[in-house]
């Protein structure tokens, strides 16, 4: 058997009624096969990124266990995300979507194939992904990149911007 692999799922949504989508969001994470959701991050209200014209993102931070490999994976990301109505061939870069997937980290690989980047190759950039990351993992070292904590320190000023939902 297989011994499980930590992995790191960045989910987002900024339509219809955001909270409730990342929320179904991470049932469907707890309810992959092979898979335990073993940690979750508050939900936070975030500025858009990319394209800043469009309404303001809830973002989380997802951490599981899994046997999956890394594209069987993504694979399984991919269709959570288009059962909850997200058309990634329709989408808009970095637009409005229903519910957005990311698979961040995948243990301590650093993987580079047409379909998937691992480390996911923005997330050192992304205040949205590092502040949920933080309050999940804050010794988490990023694969080529470093500690989660020094790469929430260079975008402070978006960081200070991410509100945790409900506090």
């Amino acid at each position: 058997m297989t011994a499980p692999i930590a992995a790191w799922i960045g989910l987002g949504s900024n339509l219809a009624d955001p909270v409730a989508a990342v929320e179904r969001g991470l049932d469907a994470l707890a309810h992959l096969p092979s898979t335990l959701l073993s940690g979750q991050s508050r939900l936070y209200r975030t500025a858009p990124w990319g394209m800043t014209d469009q309404p303001a993102f809830v973002n989380a931070v997802a951490r599981i266990a899994t046997t999956l490999e890394p594209l069987a994976l993504l694979d399984a990301l991919l269709a959570i995300e288009r059962r909850h109505g997200r058309d990634r061939a329709r989408d808009l870069r970095w637009g409005p979507r229903t519910l957005d997937l990311d698979l961040l980290l995948y243990g301590r690989a650093q993987i580079a194939q047409p379909r998937l980047t691992v480390p996911h190759p923005h997330l050192h950039r992304r205040a949205f992904v590092l502040v949920p990351l933080a309050e999940l993992d804050p010794g988490l070292d990023v694969p080529g990149f470093g500690p989660v904590e020094a790469l929430l320190a260079a975008v402070a000023e978006d960081a200070a911007q991410c509100r945790a939902i409900g506090d």
